[in-house]
């Protein structure tokens, strides 16, 4: 059963792997998508990894839709919902009403397809989710949140700085 959601489980960052799961998911790499939201469900603890679950949920569901298997799809559409229907439209910049409506059409064009035509399924339904992705960075001399300006990011605390370009220091 999913966890109590709270206002402060929206406020945070995306996990880094929910990024490149999403990214994936958009590309139509729904197995890798589902791969890398299924490392960022482990990693998290809160009411957030159930968000993620349900996003790789629908990775799933749309990986049976391409692989003609309507069963599955229909299994995995359901669970989906379990882990998504609670969210608010945005969470964590994440569109969840879009990804939500979005699925629910797709399932709806499966379900008139049904069994016996879901080869032709045009995949063209499938839908990119859409996010905000902000970026936020903690100082590193006194923790705290840094601000972007201009390729610049400043620690209003101590003035610690450093540009866009050295953002590879920061994200290996």
């Amino acid at each position: 059963m999913p966890q109590e959601i709270t206002l402060e489980d929206c406020a945070g960052t995306i996990h880094p792997k929910a990024i490149e799961g999403m990214k994936l998911f958009n590309e139509g790499k729904f197995f890798d998508s589902h791969e890398e939201l299924e490392a960022a469900w482990r990693d998290e603890t809160g009411s957030i990894r159930d968000l993620y679950r349900g996003i790789l949920q629908v990775a799933v569901t749309y990986l049976h839709i391409t692989r003609g298997n309507y069963d599955g799809a229909v299994k995995v559409y359901g669970r989906s919902l379990k882990w998504t229907q609670f969210w608010g439209d945005v969470c964590r910049g994440i569109n969840v009403k879009k990804l939500r409506d979005d699925a629910e059409r797709v399932m709806q064009e499966v379900t008139r397809l049904g069994k016996e035509r879901i080869a032709e399924f045009d995949t063209a339904l499938f839908k990119p989710i859409q996010w905000n992705e902000k970026r936020v960075w903690t100082c590193d001399r006194c923790g705290a949140q840094m601000y972007e300006k201009n390729c610049k990011v400043t620690c209003p605390n101590c003035g610690n700085r450093f540009d866009c370009s050295d953002l590879n220091l920061y994200f290996d």
